[in-house]
């Protein structure tokens, strides 16, 4: 397809199928066929804290396929074959935020929100305030703090990811000694 004098390519991501305790079944598909089929797969998120403790929020932009100009809490994407979740966060962080961290993960689940199941492994990273999105992923960021960040969840039009992957880090950093 072309787009003025750019040719737009749009490869669909290879995933691995996991079973209902996380275990890779050995079956490689293609995103789009997992999300059509309610198979799972594993995602990988980072909610990404500046130095002051200030939370990253960013507006997706219009043209991504999924849930396009939604705000999110953190920054993510399925994980390639054969990739860990830690791999595919730090990934997604430098392809989304022109970035090098290293995403510490914190908790896994089986997210049910959104357009079909998945592994949800969500991660933290201090990030620098200096962040350089790609325009054909994030369409505005800004930083905000907790209590700002709570309103805008109520006001504003987040993700069905967001809602829940914030809500379960909120009660991950309360809680004493949680695990994987």
């Amino acid at each position: 397809m072309s787009a003025g004098s750019a040719s737009v390519c749009v490869v669909d991501e290879l995933v691995e199928r996991v079973d209902d305790q996380d275990r890779v079944l050995g079956m490689v598909v293609s995103r789009r066929q997992a999300i059509q089929e309610g198979w799972l797969h594993r995602v990988a998120v980072t909610v990404c804290r500046d130095e002051r403790g200030r939370i990253l929020v960013h507006r997706r932009s219009e043209q991504v396929s999924r849930f396009p100009g939604h705000y999110e809490v953190e920054v993510g994407g399925a994980a390639n074959v054969g990739e860990s979740y830690e791999q595919a966060a730090a990934r997604e962080l430098a392809e989304e935020l022109g970035i090098r961290a290293l995403p510490r993960l914190l908790f896994r689940f089986i997210n049910r929100s959104g357009i079909s199941p998945h592994w949800l492994g969500v991660h933290e990273a201090v990030v620098p305030d200096a962040v350089v999105p790609d325009p054909d992923e994030v369409a505005w960021h800004g930083w905000l703090t907790e209590p700002e960040l709570g309103s805008a969840l109520l006001e504003w039009r987040f993700t069905p990811d967001s809602h829940e992957a914030f809500s379960r880090y909120l009660a991950f950093r309360t809680a004493p000694n949680e695990q994987l």
